[in-house]
């Protein structure tokens, strides 16, 4: 029997979100306040991907991995002091973060989830 496969959010480019048996796939996210330092564009990521959460019925205890891709090394400790505050620290996923060039050059962080319902 198939499984299901619901999309959220969809466009011709993208969901921001499909479930498919049980996970929920995010795609990645950035912030809109792109003149922000690299803290404040991961706490409005963060928000986005509370809300995104909720949206799947689902909620930040529930992540399974995240992978985070950021601008400039450097600001890494900024990314993870917002990570921090944010995350449920009893109930932390799998975590890779990854230096690239993003989108835009003052896009400083993008953040991909996968959570369970």
């Amino acid at each position: 029997m198939l499984s299901n496969i619901v999309r959220h959010q969809s466009d011709s480019r993208l969901s921001r979100i499909v479930t498919h048996n049980g996970t929920v796939y995010f795609a990645g996210l950035t912030a809109d306040d792109r003149s922000a330092t690299m803290k404040a564009q991961t706490e409005e990521v963060l928000k986005k991907i509370d809300d995104l959460l909720k949206i799947a019925g689902t909620n930040k205890s529930r992540l399974l991995s995240a992978m985070v891709y950021v601008s400039d090394m450097r600001l890494k400790p900024q990314m993870d002091e917002a990570w921090v505050a944010w995350l449920d620290s009893g109930n932390t996923p799998v975590r890779a973060c990854v230096e690239t060039r993003l989108g835009t050059a003052d896009t400083l962080v993008e953040i991909v989830v996968v959570a369970a319902q």
